[in-house]
């Protein structure tokens, strides 16, 4: 949808307190799938919205939890809610429920039919613990993040693992019990060719025969066909996610001890990014 005045209008957060607090309209899409208030022992009195503000700014600027301003809840509570919704499913709901909007939204069914699927190397930070490895392709120690997007650009599923890992491997464990949770994809493209020669190499493993049968569905190979820039059919949609994601900070490196932390800060930077794209429709 072009932008008008009205849609700039609710997105415009100039009068906000932090540019990425959630807007009354963003926090109506993601407070009716938040837990409840519990039925016995005391009364919840933290906020929800505040602590989903705070997890946002730590996503978008980056800094530590100790470096959270004093009008945030305390950074125990932030970082408590934080992996409480980890182990109770809530950021899976939150993205599921928005994923589905999302789609709805621009006119598309609820399931995707097309998959891409790509994967990115990223250093790991000082604190790092477990799933790290050398990419000796791109040079990096670190860990890699494989991601599964639509033709939207929306993140059905994602996968971190060791850099070391290579892409066959990663893109099985991306496709594991995939069919089960979208059972409409009929076909998933994997993108081969890069900017290097050790690109090309990396991507190729996405044509190996371990690959194709761990796909549910069979995979489509997009390959470079002439040296230099060219934008290439549903290969650019993958490139875009993943630099939506590296607009967020906190995701520029991998600073998570774990790495399911860093999946679920890539789950929290696909709700930021959906609950923002509600700004750009009318109200109904």
């Amino acid at each position: 949808m072009a932008w008008t005045p009205f849609t700039r209008r609710h997105h415009d957060r100039s009068g906000m307190r932090y540019a990425s607090d959630l807007t009354d309209r963003e926090w109506s899409m993601i407070e009716p799938v938040m837990p409840p208030q519990p039925q016995r022992g005391r009364r919840r009195k933290t906020s929800l919205r505040d602590v989903m503000d705070a997890i946002f700014y730590l996503l978008q600027s980056g800094c530590q939890r100790a470096l959270l301003p004093h009008d945030f809840p305390p950074k125990s509570t932030v970082h408590y809610y934080f992996k409480r919704f980890c182990r109770d499913g809530t950021w899976r709901r939150i993205h599921d429920a928005l994923y589905r909007r999302t789609r709805q939204l621009e006119g598309r069914e609820d399931q995707p039919s097309f998959a891409i699927i790509d994967s990115q190397s990223v250093k790991t930070g000082p604190d790092a613990h477990r799933d790290i490895g050398y990419d000796a392709g791109k040079k990096i120690k670190g860990r890699k993040r494989h991601i599964l997007v639509d033709t939207l650009g929306m993140l059905p599923k994602a996968e971190v693992h060791s850099a070391g890992i290579q892409d066959r491997d990663g893109a099985a464990l991306v496709f594991d019990k995939l069919a089960s949770r979208f059972p409409f994809i009929r076909k998933s493209a994997a993108p081969l060719g890069g900017a290097s020669l050790a690109c090309r190499a990396m991507d190729g493993g996405y044509q190996g025969p371990k690959v194709q049968a761990a796909s549910p569905r069979p995979i489509e190979i997009v390959k470079r066909n002439q040296v230099g820039f060219e934008v290439l059919p549903k290969r650019w949609i993958v490139e875009r996610t993943l630099a939506w994601l590296g607009i967020n900070r906190r995701l520029a490196k991998d600073f998570e001890r774990f790495s399911t932390t860093s999946l679920a800060f890539i789950q929290t930077a696909m709700i930021k990014l959906m609950t923002r794209r509600f700004a750009r429709y009318p109200l109904s």
